[in-house]
């Protein structure tokens, strides 16, 4: 009976490491894209950086497109990631604003090019203005489908 016991506690063990191994590379697959973006891309500073009024223009910004997705405090939520992880916090402004032009589709990140460039700087200065969250849960998007994304309107949040 105790052998029983023993390779039931440990088989349970090794889901438990499974699992939490498994759970680590899907977050790090979500954050990934942001080593996609081309060099030339990254290398982009933000124009806006030293600008008072672009964080605040940058939140109302992600109040209306991006909250709904990664949360009010951007720590994540149903549909996108957390944005105030190290991955996000150390990225460069411009894969962060090469992420938002191009989306992650697949993901359900809508492509928001439709913004105007200095909108899209100024949610880079808020996003990049959160850092990083004391205990950022993990929370990978929900899947969504790539047809459905590519259909919905960047309509602002009411």
């Amino acid at each position: 009976m105790r052998a029983y016991f023993a390779s039931l506690a440990a088989t349970a063990g090794l889901l438990s490491a499974s699992l939490a191994l498994a759970q680590r590379d899907k977050v790090a697959l979500v954050y990934a894209q942001l080593a996609k973006a081309p060099q030339k891309a990254r290398a982009r500073h933000n124009p806006l950086e030293k600008d008072p009024d672009a964080v605040p223009a940058g939140r109302i910004l992600f109040e209306q497109h991006c909250s709904e997705c990664h949360g009010d405090l951007a720590k994540g939520g149903n549909k996108g990631p957390s944005l105030r992880v190290e991955q996000v916090q150390n990225a460069k402004p411009g894969a962060i604003f090469w992420i938002l032009t191009n989306g992650v589709v697949w993901r359900g990140m809508p492509v928001w090019s439709i913004l105007p460039e200095p909108q899209r700087w100024q949610l880079v200065s808020y996003i990049k203005s959160l850092g990083m969250a004391k205990s950022t849960p993990v929370s990978a998007p929900s899947t969504r489908s790539p047809s459905n994304v590519a259909t919905e309107p960047p309509s602002p949040r009411r």
